[in-house]
């Protein structure tokens, strides 16, 4: 899995409209502070607001803003819709599923199958009120890693 710049992007605005939550941002504003052109940004955003995470103010004070609680803004979600299956591999995909030529014989399956679940799991267990209150965190035990999104 790769995030494109789309992603990043994307929340890159989310976070930025999270902090100001019930405030409109200008385009302008949000372009600058994200450091994202506004003719790409308007891309972005429109489709954000398609997807129900945002609406959109006219007139002279318009702009954007979160239309759902931070805590409904699912990470897991967001990326998937934006960028499509998480897996790093087609032959380990769950929605985008591709053979590959050795599929019968390949150990490597089991490999990328495990980054896609671990991947799946950091970002679904992460909402956007987790990014703006930092808690995120990974706890290392003997042979364990455990993800921790909710301090």
């Amino acid at each position: 899995m790769k995030v494109s710049s789309k992603g990043e992007y994307a929340l890159r605005a989310l976070l930025l409209l999270g902090e100001h939550h019930g405030k409109v941002l200008s385009i302008q504003e949000i372009s600058e502070r994200t450091l994202v052109t506004v003719s790409y940004l308007e891309q972005i955003l429109l489709q954000l607001k398609k997807l129900g995470y945002l609406e959109s103010k006219r007139g002279a004070s318009g702009g954007y803003l979160l239309q759902k609680k931070t805590s409904e803004i699912n990470i897991g979600e967001v990326i998937r819709t934006l960028e499509g299956p998480l897996s790093p591999m087609g032959c380990a995909s769950i929605t985008k599923y591709e053979p590959c030529q050795l599929e019968t014989i390949c150990r490597l399956k089991p490999l990328w199958s495990l980054v896609r679940d671990t991947i799946a799991y950091v970002l679904d267990q992460t909402t956007l009120e987790d990014l703006l209150e930092n808690r995120l965190s990974l706890i290392k035990g003997d042979d364990l890693l455990v993800f921790n999104s909710r301090n």
